[in-house]
């Protein structure tokens, strides 16, 4: 194991150059696919074993891409604290990512993209290289061929306002006395997904200030025409929802020029509050980089000095997201996910057949049972009368628990026998009872928050980027639908809405959406698992025409992937791609828990995964299979590709899934009337 970031450990980033379709064969699979399949099996936990952490928790690095890194250098530039080896670090890695024709991708094989390029062109420029240098001129000239920095989104240009590279009045506006609105008018901040909300109320600060620090070069080379660099926009016509918003934005701007100046300090100074008051323990603010980073700039800007107790625990947190590569490179991950890995890890050792008691996944249990959150954070305010009872998927972030990671960490305590079973109920009985208070009113669930589908944050001007609402997924009410079988409430009302909501939003070839990972494969991989577990028969018509689209899309060598471009264009891209070792366990999931063990395309893919295995039992996997935003903002998780191959090959092994044996031996319903 290597250092990852400040005191902690975890795999190694694998190099970029090989893909997992071009990984050396080395399992002999004449001998039999179940042969090859234990075999693989056998070496997968003897490595995931290893990469534990000896708290009792897995973390893989979280790889986004480099506007990460170049708005941390940004930021350092901003505060006045740049440091030389930070920077020649971060730009030894922002330069490994450019591609051949001069541009940055959001993610691995994926097209330039313009803000990424613009960031990542300008931090290498605060890093000392020449705008005429070979790979500077590529990147400048293919801005300028596709409009420059005013084609850019939002965040890019806000970024280069701070420097005045870009100007404020040319903004949307975002009014700080958007702290005030009450839950029932649109538009207010709890109207907004949590991830959104961080960020929006630091940023309502950073609007109303509008700073601007002293650039230390031009930024000609990106403008189209230097000399009219601030285009105007064409307004859309009133009567389309864009262009009632573009007319909202043009009244705020109006309304800056006569907001009492008493009525807006005291707007920010709520806006401060609000922001100290969801620090985290760690200094971080909700586990993810962007809202920490706006947030120390927000509070910079209302005074607060670096060495202030709340500065100083900001700025350290930040570091924590840093990754340190081998070669020097410094990586800045947009968040961490221990829970989340810890519990898929646990789940994928259980199902591969590792004691119930083993030791590691005993500490592991223990680690998990410490994160619980018993505090009500946002989501209460939707559910002000819920006792709190979830988990986070970060190391620290008690207020913004999450659907998801509740309901995968109920289900991997369920695998492990623990030396003090009635702490186990107990916490899994606040968990369930958790997850089923935060049931939207359609039946199914959101990530983070409870009916959170407003349709207008996305129209606001200002929100050009990803999504900026939490509505249900099928994966995660999947998720929380297979864990209340497990617990025994297969015939739960509850539990059978959302099954209803499932059953209708499986698409007409016989996928399923996926919000969180990519994109049909993790949807369909997610959500026939948890049918089946609610006691759906193999036999029934969803499952059947899962099935069917799986076998479908099954690539040549036997192993399935899909490509980021399906969320795009899913007529041309979905469930295609180059064949991945996490989308492939995805498909086996779904194959396997609908009843095809013995079925050709389930050998094929067994067979896919033992023989792209690597010698020390992990699998290699460049390409992105995670979603932020889906297109916007896509995540290679560096341990799916370890656990989701072991849980599948696991259960190819050894049958059903060890959960399903618990449902069936032992159900248990502690929060029963809940």
């Amino acid at each position: 194991m290597t250092a990852t970031t400040d005191g902690s450990t975890g795999a190694t980033m694998p190099p970029r150059a090989a893909a997992a379709s071009e990984t050396v064969l080395t399992t002999p699979v004449a001998a039999g696919v179940q042969e090859a399949a234990a075999h693989a099996v056998r070496r997968a936990t003897d490595f995931l074993l290893s990469q534990q952490d000896a708290e009792g928790w897995w973390k893989g690095d979280l790889e986004t891409n480099v506007t990460m890194d170049a708005e941390d250098l940004l930021l350092r530039q901003f505060l006045g604290i740049p440091d030389e080896e930070t920077t020649r670090a971060a730009a030894l890695f922002i330069r490994g990512e450019q591609r051949e024709d001069g541009t940055w991708a959001t993610f691995y094989g994926g097209p330039g993209e313009l803000s990424t390029t613009i960031e990542a062109y300008v931090a290498l420029r605060l890093a000392g290289d020449a705008p005429d240098a070979p790979h500077m001129a590529k990147a400048s000239a293919w801005v300028r061929a596709r409009g420059g920095i005013a084609a850019s989104r939002v965040f890019t240009r806000i970024w280069l306002a701070l420097f005045g590279w870009w100007k404020w009045e040319d903004l949307p506006e975002l009014p700080p006395e958007l702290i005030w609105f009450p839950t029932w008018l649109p538009l207010n901040i709890y109207d907004f997904g949590c991830w959104a909300r961080q960020t929006i109320v630091p940023l309502t600060i950073v609007s109303a200030k509008r700073p601007v620090r002293p650039a230390p070069f031009p930024l000609d080379e990106l403008h189209t025409d230097p000399a009219d660099p601030n285009p105007a926009r064409p307004l859309a016509p009133a009567t389309t929802w864009d262009g009632a918003f573009q007319r909202l934005d043009r009244a705020l701007h109006a309304f800056r020029k006569v907001a009492p100046k008493r009525m807006r300090r005291a707007a920010m100074h709520t806006a401060t509050r609000w922001i100290i008051e969801r620090q985290e323990n760690d200094g971080c603010w909700g586990g993810i980089q962007p809202p920490a980073v706006y947030s120390v700039i927000a509070l910079h800007l209302m005074g607060y000095d670096l060495n202030h107790p709340v500065m100083r625990a900001g700025l350290e947190s930040l570091d924590r997201f840093a990754v340190r590569r081998e070669d020097g490179a410094r990586m800045i991950e947009a968040c961490q996910s221990p829970v989340w890995d810890t519990c898929l890890a646990t789940i994928a050792l259980a199902d591969a057949g590792l004691p119930a008691d083993h030791p590691q996944l005993v500490k592991a249990a223990d680690w998990m049972l410490g994160e619980q959150i018993v505090r009500p954070g946002d989501w209460s305010v939707r559910r002000p009368g819920l006792p709190p009872g979830g988990w986070a998927f970060e190391f620290h972030n008690d207020n913004y628990p999450d659907i998801d990671d509740t309901a995968e960490v109920v289900l991997a305590l369920r695998r492990v026998r623990h030396h003090d079973p009635e702490r186990v109920d107990k916490a899994i009985g606040r968990g369930v009872r958790w997850n089923f208070g935060m049931q939207s009113k359609n039946g199914a669930w959101g990530a983070f928050d409870v009916d959170n589908t407003s349709p207008f944050p996305n129209r606001l001007p200002f929100c050009d980027f990803g999504e900026v609402i939490d509505p249900p997924s099928a994966d995660v009410t999947a998720h929380v639908v297979e864990m209340l079988a497990v617990e025994g409430y297969s015939h739960d009302p509850r539990t059978r809405r959302g099954i209803e909501w499932l059953l209708a939003e499986q698409e007409p070839d016989g996928s399923w959406f996926g919000r969180w990972g990519v994109n049909y494969l993790y949807g369909t991989g997610s959500v026939v698992p948890a049918l089946t577990a609610a006691g759906l028969p193999g036999s029934h018509p969803a499952i059947r025409r899962a099935v069917a689209w799986l076998e479908s899309v099954q690539n040549d060598d036997g192993g399935w992937g899909e490509d980021l471009r399906s969320y795009h264009d899913a007529r041309q891209w979905s469930g295609k791609g180059a064949s991945t070792p996490s989308q492939t366990a995805w498909a086996l999931m779904a194959l396997l828990a609908a009843g095809e063990r013995g079925s050709k395309a389930v050998e094929r893919g067994v067979e896919w995964l033992a023989a792209t295995q690597r010698e020390d039992g992990s699998w290699d996997e460049p390409y992105f299979t995670g979603t932020g935003f889906p297109w916007d903002f896509s995540i290679n998780y560096h341990l799916y590709r370890q656990v989701f191959p072991l849980t599948a090959l696991g259960r190819y092994v050894h049958g059903e899934p060890f959960a399903d044996k618990v449902r069936q031996e032992q159900p248990r319903a502690e929060a029963k009337g809940s």
